[in-house]
Order: structure tokens, then C-alpha cells, then sequence
């Protein structure tokens, strides 16, 4: 056991709090205004909340007593693998409701925003048994990014190899989330390290999101014939690709608001530190929604189960700063955001990562227990969304 490592506690009974309301930050042209929030006299149940369109939704606390867990992926089985920022991977049963520490990185670099950070499981994980880890560590009188490949063998993570290393890191702005393609290939984001200059630098792996192959060897077909596959990105911490169009969406923190929603199309460059906001510029992309005041937008989902009907295909973003998970409604197409609605407004904190269940529901995790965030006994937790 980690020294000082809390035990966690994985919960059968539903512990619930949520409200609901609506998102009312500054959009581009374009991006619908949501409708103003309810009125004080008729506020949701205190264990359930309905949605803009009518879905009963209530919170089920499934895990407590983490520390910072700040990246979460499903095996086939249902166990649950997490993160740990301090440099640890969990994984958690949640049926049995047991937890077994997999993983302690002896080298992490926890300053910060640092740590242990993005985790993803091999597509093939049923047979491989393959697990990816991005994590900040100490390296000489340094510190870098890196990516590591484990093998889970009974429970522990086993067979280290390094994969990628020498990313550029730092107390800030180090991306950290990883998850594979519908093309079966590895995608990292990365921060700009806090040098804002290498955002643009082609020939530095800061400030992009790169596609690897399994092996952290570059994809073929990439723009550059490097690991990059677009640029330009200020510090994005989560993305994911819509179920019927495979365009991969991403959301990015900006500098004191400017958070951002964006597309993400091969070869492009996103333009931080020159543009940020609705601020156009010819060879750069402009966000398809930002938000200001900041919501620190992190973890991104889309939903892909069928319980929960009025969800299908919309994009769920984790909010630390905002302290609401972010609900994206998109048109038909799935090119264009119509609808913005804030589910659990400031009832469970800074909400770190959202992902789809096995069983049909989407699951968070809190981060209340970084540095910023103010903990409540049982933080941080992990809890699920289930219709009401």
C-alpha cells in the first residue's frame, strides 16, 4: 500500500445530490444561448434531477475516499481502472465492490498539476491484457511526460515498457489524456508545458494531440511524419469521437476563460498562444463554442447506451472549475452544438473525468481533493448517472 494512501470504499447504496440548470456562457456565432436556469420556487428533488428535455436522472455514489483520480477506462469484465494523480492505478470491482492497487510509479512528479494522469485499455484487452499509463515523472534534475504499456496479470500491473518519453512537462498545462480510435490507434494529448512558444513548434510533442500506434511508434498517414496530428492546443484534457460520425471532438482549457469545444481535423492547428475565444485568424481553427467565465473543462464523453434515450450521442464534459458536468446536445449531423445544459451545478465539486459504463450509464470523478477543490469527507468519489 502506498504510504498515506486512503483505503477506498466502493458503496452499493445510492447516495444522491444533484440539481440541474443551465449553461449561460458567451458563445461565437453560431452556438445556441441556452434557455435561462428554473425558477428558485420549483427546484428538482433533492435525490434526482429532470433534464432540459425531461429525463429523470439520479446520482448513484459508487466509490469514495480516492485521491485525485483523474482518468477512468472499463475492461470488458466491468472492473473499473483508475488513476490516481499521487502515481497510482486502482482497479475497482465494482460488483463486488472490491478495490486492488495495481500500480505504484515510484518516479512520479505530483507538483502541481502533475502526476499520474491519462489511462487506457488495449482495444484487444480481453487477450492482451495491455494497459497504457501517461504520467509526469522525475527524470535526472528534470521532469518529463511519458507513456508507459503494462501488462495486468492477476490483478497488478506487470511488463513496463516505455513507449514514449521526453514529452515536454511541467506544474501546468500537461494534458494527460490518452484513449484509443475508432481506428484502433493510440491518441495522447499533450499541454504546452507552460511555454506557451512550443504550441506552435512542430518539432516539439507540447501543445498537440499526437496518434501513436500500439507499439508509441508514429501512425502512418500522420501530417508531419511525426507523432503530431494537429497543433496550436493551450492544454486539452479530454476528447472523444462521436458514435455515427467518428469526428473526434475535444475541449481545451484557455488562459483566464476562453475554455474551449473543438473539432479536431487532421493536420490542423488550433491556434494558441496567436488566437483564443471567437478571434479568427486564416490557417487557424476557431472553436466550435468557448466558454467565459472559465469551466476548466476536462474528461469528455459521448454517450453510446441505450438507457437513458434523450442522451444518445450528445458529448458529456467534466468541469473542475465550472463544478457541473457540461451536457452538449448536437443536430442530426453531429456537426453543430443546438443545445447546452449544466447537470449537478456546484453539488459534487470539481468533476475531473466522465466515461460510458458497460452497463449502459455514464460514470464521473471528482478531483475536490487537489489542492483546489474544498473535500467533503468521502473525496473524492466516483458515482454513475441512472434514470431516476
Amino acid at each position: 500500500m502506498w504510504p498515506g494512501a486512503p483505503t477506498v470504499l466502493l458503496v452499493g447504496l445510492i447516495l444522491a445530490q444533484s440539481t440541474q440548470t443551465q449553461d449561460c456562457r458567451q458563445a461565437p456565432p453560431g452556438t445556441p444561448e441556452p434557455q435561462p436556469p428554473p425558477s428558485a420556487g420549483t427546484p428538482p428533488a433533492a435525490d434526482v434531477f429532470t433534464t432540459q428535455d425531461g429525463a429523470r436522472i439520479r446520482v448513484d455514489v459508487v466509490a469514495t475516499n480516492l485521491e485525485v483520480p483523474w482518468s477512468m477506462a472499463f475492461a470488458p469484465d466491468g472492473r473499473l481502472f483508475v488513476t490516481e494523480r499521487p502515481g497510482r492505478v486502482r482497479i475497482l470491482d465494482l460488483a463486488a465492490t472490491t478495490s486492488q492497487l495495481a500500480l505504484t510509479l515510484e518516479d512520479t512528479f505530483t507538483q502541481g498539476e502533475a502526476g499520474a494522469l491519462g489511462l487506457a485499455l488495449d482495444p484487444d484487452f480481453g487477450a492482451s491484457r495491455l494497459v497504457y499509463v501517461f504520467y509526469t515523472a522525475r527524470s535526472g534534475g528534470s521532469v518529463v511526460n511519458r507513456l508507459v504499456r503494462y501488462r495486468e496479470v492477476g490483478g497488478r500491473l506487470a511488463e513496463r515498457v516505455v513507449l514514449l518519453d521526453d514529452v515536454p512537462a511541467s506544474t501546468i498545462h500537461d494534458g494527460g489524456r490518452i484513449r484509443f480510435g475508432p481506428d484502433g490507434l493510440l491518441y495522447v494529448s499533450t499541454g504546452d508545458a507552460s511555454s506557451q512558444q512550443l504550441s506552435q513548434n512542430l518539432g516539439s510533442l507540447a501543445g498537440k494531440i499526437l496518434r501513436l500506434n500500439r507499439d508509441g511508434t508514429s501512425a502512418r498517414g500522420n501530417p508531419f511524419g511525426s507523432p503530431v496530428y494537429t497543433y496550436g492546443h493551450r492544454n486539452p484534457q479530454g476528447f472523444d469521437w462521436h458514435p455515427a460520425t467518428r469526428q473526434l471532438w475535444a475541449s481545451e482549457h484557455g488562459p483566464t476563460g476562453n475554455d474551449e469545444i473543438n473539432l479536431i481535423r487532421q493536420g490542423a492547428n488550433y491556434g494558441w498562444p496567436s488566437i483564443q475565444g471567437a478571434a479568427a485568424t486564416a490557417g487557424m481553427e476557431t472553436p466550435v463554442a468557448f466558454f467565459d467565465p472559465a469551466i476548466a473543462p476536462s474528461g469528455a464523453s459521448f454517450y453510446r447506451g441505450r438507457v437513458v434515450p434523450q442522451f444518445e450521442n450528445n458529448l458529456f464534459v467534466a468541469t473542475l472549475r465550472g463544478e457541473h458536468l457540461l451536457r452538449l446536445r448536437l443536430d442530426a449531423a453531429g456537426a453543430r452544438i443546438v443545445a447546452q445544459e449544466r447537470l449537478m451545478d456546484q453539488r459534487y465539486g470539481r468533476i475531473r473525468d466522465v466515461v460510458m459504463g458497460p452497463d449502459g450509464l455514464l460514470y464521473f470523478c471528482t478531483n475536490n481533493r487537489d489542492g483546489r477543490g474544498i473535500p467533503e469527507t468521502a473525496d473524492d468519489q466516483i458515482a454513475r448517472l441512472a434514470p431516476g
